[in-house]
């Protein structure tokens, strides 16, 4: 059977050219980065330049702070835990502002912090998938300690506006943190123009190796190690540097900053195209405007056919791997939580395949997911019980 790969925001391939850099970190230069011999400090370079390519990536200034993490899941449990520690527990303030639509690395933390007495206000999205500034100027309190608002949605691609919530969280002195997990590789990440003070990404989403994150701190902002036993990072971040692995996030971010005009145009391009064979097909809709979306992802509900089982039937009869939300959330089979959100109906919040491309998406593949999706829906709708001719809610 073919198989065709449609669900890159969940994970990517890796690249060769990364894989190529990793491999001698593995078997000739295996030292480990802190021992004084010649096997330690001969991997120095590769770290150093890895680090290079991440601060040049994100346009980090050289006393900003980038410490490499196992994931963006570890970088956002460790933002939201310090200044818990921080400002809050040891503090006088008491308040975080996030949104419904968050990852669950994020919501899950905010519920653990809930359950210690912090408050958390989460902002709601509009029908595009998107927050309201106003919404986040009017949720500040005096006791806000921190805002933390994704840069782009992991399920529909909804880029918020990052720059504009930065200028409030400045002029009220509030700490800013983003998960740019979905927005590194695919548009243009700026720390500097985006005023935030924290931001997480994870190698695994632009084509580098899996197990391999980093976290963004501005210059004079604090955070509470989250290892302690050593000086690696800084002090940070204690434990033996995963060099490999490392110098993989290095050039795998190298390499997705030189695709970003290709994600821009060539996979902006296909993704359009098969939006608009997809959306041809009777009582579906896609959330958020295209212009609004990372370029290459598809949020598209098919009114009478439940997601899981589009998704099986892609993947069992045809070999296209696609997704109903979260990769981390894959396994719970309550309602899509962004669709959900934006206030869909009930039977529809079951319904959404998210088709997410990458820069090595070919257009091939595109044409074989519009004949083998549109196959699925027939046939899914023809064995539906609830399926009926009625236009679905405008939303």
């Amino acid at each position: 059977m073919r198989r065709v790969y449609m669900d890159n925001n969940a994970t990517t391939k890796v690249a060769d050219e990364v894989v190529e850099a990793m491999k001698p970190y593995f078997t000739e230069m295996y030292g480990n980065p802190n021992s004084l011999h010649t096997f330690g400090r001969e991997v120095h370079p590769g770290v150093a330049k890895a680090i290079d390519q991440v601060y040049s990536a994100i346009n980090a200034n050289d006393d900003d702070d980038v410490i490499f993490t196992s994931c963006a899941t570890e970088s956002n449990n460790w933002i939201l835990k310090s200044v818990w520690l921080d400002l809050i527990k040891n503090g006088n303030k008491n308040h975080i502002i996030t949104t419904d639509v968050e990852h669950p690395s994020i919501l899950a933390t905010c519920k653990f912090l809930e359950s210690q007495g912090v408050e958390i206000t989460y902002l709601p999205v509009n029908s595009q998938g998107s927050i309201s500034v106003e919404d986040v100027k009017s949720a500040v309190r005096e006791d806000t300690a921190l805002i933390s608002v994704m840069m782009a949605n992991n399920e529909t691609g909804a880029i918020f506006p990052i720059k504009e919530i930065g200028e409030i969280a400045k002029e009220r002195d509030i700490l800013f943190h983003t998960d740019a997990v979905q927005a590194v590789g695919k548009i243009p990440v700026d720390v500097q123009d985006l005023g935030v003070d924290f931001l997480s990404m994870s190698a695994h989403k632009f084509h580098g190796p899996k197990g391999i994150g980093a976290l963004y701190i501005r210059k004079g902002k604090r955070i509470t190690p989250l290892f302690h036993g050593g000086s690696q990072m800084g002090g940070h971040r204690s434990g033996t540097l995963n060099t490999p692995y490392i110098v993989g996030m290095g050039k795998a971010i190298e390499m997705a900053i030189q695709s970003l005009p290709k994600m821009d145009s060539e996979v902006r391009k296909l993704r359009d195209k098969l939006e608009d064979a997809l959306l041809e097909i009777p009582d579906t809709f896609v959330v958020g405007e295209r212009d609004q979306r990372t370029p290459n992802t598809i949020l598209i509900s098919v009114k009478g056919v439940e997601g899981e089982g589009m998704l099986w039937d892609l993947d069992k009869r045809f070999g296209i791997a696609a997704a109903t939300g979260s990769a981390c959330a894959s396994e719970d089979l309550e309602a899509n939580p962004v669709l959900e959100a934006i206030g869909a109906e009930k039977d529809l919040a079951h319904t959404a395949i998210r088709l997410s491309l990458s820069r090595y998406t070919t257009e091939d593949e595109v044409d074989y997911v519009i004949e083998k999706f549109r196959a699925s829906v027939e046939r899914l709708r023809a064995i539906s019980s609830s399926y009926s001719k009625v236009k679905p809610q405008n939303i």
